[in-house]
């Protein structure tokens, strides 16, 4: 697979899909609302732009499969799979505030590994990308997680769980923790932005729980890619299908690995 001349043509698909999104941004309304459950919300404009996703990224991989969000497919290849979230951030897009993302990394499945990452936030029309084998990054330009040595100097990006509150004393212990011993948190609304902007040095420290592999894989990919770490709560690498994730730059996972563990595991 020659991921050299994928990854330009996939970045050139998204961004046709991130203009049909930031198009129809200027006239949606809450009576296209759709509702998969509580708080969990959903529109023609991802489910429309998951279709456009896999009709162009099928071109490029014919055999591949797909692990989509919104599941307007239903096929997995023993090869290649893309793993689509066509608009992570959906509440902010609903509400008209301006984060969100379209998520895609394509995953090796006899290697169990992502080999292709892709970020692009829309509003900000900045491309985060990384391939195997090579640099990550943005809008051209090769980027780097921050060189940040300790937490009490880091930015934390977190996210707050929306349907799953079993965990929540854990999370808020983490969270008072950070208040109290890092530069503050910040809660954007996409996975994927807190992701590739610690892969570009924004945040020093990235964790949640509750996400699902369409929200994580292509900006963990590109994490590491940077010369980051990513882990699940244990410090293993159930992190693309265990619905928990620590994004760090190298100099900062342990401490924070630490600060987890003392309150999840």
């Amino acid at each position: 697979m020659n991921l050299d001349s994928i990854d330009p043509q996939a970045i050139e698909i998204i961004k046709n899909v991130g203009a049909f999104i930031r198009e129809e941004a200027t006239k949606f309304n809450s009576s296209f609302i759709e509702y998969k459950g509580k708080n969990d919300l959903v529109s023609y404009v991802d489910k429309t732009a998951e279709k456009l996703l896999v009709e162009g990224l099928q071109r490029l991989i014919p055999s591949s499969g797909f692990i989509t969000e919104e599941k307007t497919i239903n096929k997995l290849s023993e090869d290649y799979n893309w793993i689509i979230d066509p608009l992570d951030g959906t509440t902010n897009f609903i509400h008209g505030l301006p984060c969100y993302c379209i998520s895609v990394a394509l995953q090796y499945k006899d290697k169990g590994k992502i080999v292709l990452g892709i970020v692009y936030e829309i509003n900000a029309d900045e491309c985060f990308y990384s391939w195997e084998g090579t640099d990550a990054f943005l809008n051209g330009k090769i980027i780097h997680v921050s060189s940040v040595e300790s937490l009490d100097k880091s930015l934390i990006a977190t996210g707050f769980p929306n349907i799953k509150f079993d965990r929540m004393k854990n999370y808020m212990e983490v969270f008072d923790y950070c208040m109290k011993n890092t530069h503050g948190l910040r809660r954007i609304g996409s996975a994927a932005a807190d992701l590739a902007y610690v892969a570009c040095g924004r945040f020093e420290v990235f964790y949640e729980y509750g996400l699902n592999p369409w929200d994580v894989a292509a900006g963990a990919f590109i994490v590491q890619q940077a010369g980051g770490k990513v882990s699940d709560f244990n410090g293993g690498n159930n992190y693309l299908f265990g619905e928990e994730i620590i994004a760090t730059n190298v100099k900062t996972f342990d401490s924070f690995l630490s600060v987890i563990q003392q309150h999840f595991i």
